[in-house]
Order: C-alpha cells, then structure tokens, then sequence
C-alpha cells in the first residue's frame, strides 16, 4: 500500500492494441514444497528483467495471491514481444528446469492465458486508487467530460468521433 493514491477519475491515456498475458501457478500438494517452491521462485528473477529492461516490451505488471493460486497479469506492446521473451534464455531456463522437475509430478500446476487487446477494444475507469493495472501499464489522465462513460471511453480508444 506504498502506492500514492491518485484522488478522483482517471482512464487510461493510451489509444494502443495490448497484449495481456495472466500467468501463474497452483499449490496441489503443500507438504511437497521441495516440489513446487522452485517453480514459485523461478518467476522474481524474470519479474526483475522485465521491470528493468523496458525494451523488452513487458509494459507492467500486477501480482495476486489467493492461496492455493498465484496470478500474475502483465500487459505487454504486442504478442510478438511476448514470444519473443518465451523464447529467451532466461524464461527458457526457467522452462525447462520446470519441466525436468515435475515430470510426473502432480504437486504443482502452471497456467496462462494471452489475450490479445485490439485498439478500441478496452476501456478503463480508476476511481481513488493509486496506479493500477493498465492504467499503471500505460499511464492515465483526468476523466473529461468527453471521456466520462465506459462506452465514451471505449469509443475514443476506437477512433470514434464523440455522438458517432
């Protein structure tokens, strides 16, 4: 909670196409945590990456915790950054060392999913709440009164004229 508080209605400024990216992990077996704590560690090393090297493409990212489950929500600049990272050395490390440990191991479960977010396809309203999610991602701005529906918000992230 170190965050500062923006007071007020904020949307996202950016009119971009993104790609989502929700990834994490499920604790199947927890008296097994020779098993699955190498899996829970091998993610802040990448985190870091991403976080320091911007180019890479990773805009943010948000982490959640609800026991058994882990979720972590990135928002990348295209899917083609996206799998270009898959493809580098230090997730296909980690990839691989995931692999070789569980095989035949059911004390931990991975997921992901990637949406890919056209321009015009998003919307966002941020009410009192510090930097969050895409709107953390790709900055916000002041709710105007042109912008101060979703479907306003939604329509400028298309192009659309206001009233068309």
């Amino acid at each position: 909670m170190s965050s500062k508080i923006m007071s007020g209605r904020y949307t996202t400024t950016e009119d971009q196409g993104v790609t989502v990216f929700v990834i994490g992990m499920r604790i199947n077996k927890w008296r097994a945590i020779h098993k699955w704590l190498p899996v829970l560690l091998a993610m802040p090393p990448m985190i870091k990456e991403l976080s320091i090297n911007k180019e890479i493409g990773c805009l943010g990212v948000q982490s959640y915790l609800q026991l058994p489950t882990t979720m972590m929500i990135q928002y990348w600049n295209s899917k083609e950054e996206l799998f270009a990272y898959a493809r580098g050395p230090k997730h296909l490390k980690a990839w691989r060392t995931f692999n070789k440990r569980t095989k035949g191991n059911s004390a931990v479960g991975i997921y992901h999913e990637t949406y890919i977010v056209p321009k015009g396809s998003y919307e966002s309203i941020y009410v009192n709440m510090p930097p969050f999610g895409l709107g953390k991602a790709l900055g916000t701005e002041p709710v105007t009164k042109a912008t101060g529906t979703a479907k306003e918000r939604i329509d400028r992230t298309a192009g659309k004229q206001p009233g068309s």
